[in-house]
């Protein structure tokens, strides 16, 4: 019998959010080895993100509304500077000015990426085995960054598959439209959670 813990993760991370759509995006542009440490970052980030949220950061940030306020703030700006960032984009890599995240920018994109926290809350208060704090942080974080790492490979992957249909400057203009008004969109959510 599988853990309803592992359905939920899936189901919540597989969706399109932040993560989804910059990967997707630089799988596009970027092609997939190049993309590779993006990918790991952000399986070991919300790894770690949805491990803190299990030890009680999540119910930190419930508790004091300005700390949540001013991480809601933080992750509106990131996101819409990273979807003007890929609206101005010329599309495939041009010259050596653009490229795919670091590893560390992918870890730290997740403290502010909303639809982390909120599926990790989630996570943490609603699929709950009653193991040891320790222990608990433990099993959903390894749910979150075992899952997360194929859902981003499957999405990096897709992009680079997408690619091959992106011929002209028009088509790139606009995947990279789309791309970067889905991913303010996503940002703009953040104050509905």
């Amino acid at each position: 019998m599988i853990d309803p813990l592992y359905l939920f993760v899936f189901a919540g991370l597989f969706t399109p959010g932040p993560n989804v759509i910059l990967l997707t995006a630089s799988g596009a542009r970027f092609g997939f080895r190049p993309t590779l440490p993006h990918v790991l970052g952000v399986a070991i980030g919300v790894g770690v993100t949805s491990a803190l949220t299990a030890v009680g950061i999540g119910a930190l940030l419930l508790a004091i509304p300005a700390l949540k306020l001013a991480l809601q703030v933080l992750a509106v700006a990131w996101i819409l500077w990273m979807a003007w960032k890929l609206l101005r984009s010329r599309g495939a890599q041009a010259d050596g000015r653009d490229r795919p995240f670091t590893f560390v920018e992918a870890v730290l994109f997740q403290w502010v990426n909303p639809k982390i926290w909120i599926v990790a809350l989630a996570a943490a208060s609603g699929y709950a085995s009653g193991l040891p704090a320790h222990l608990e942080a433990l099993r959903i974080a390894s749910a979150f960054s075992g899952i997360n790492l194929f859902v981003c490979l499957f999405w990096t992957f897709a992009g680079t598959l997408l690619a091959y249909l992106l011929t002209t400057p028009l088509a790139w203009r606009i995947f990279t439209t789309v791309m970067a008004l889905a991913l303010a969109a996503s940002g703009m959510m953040v104050f509905l959670a």
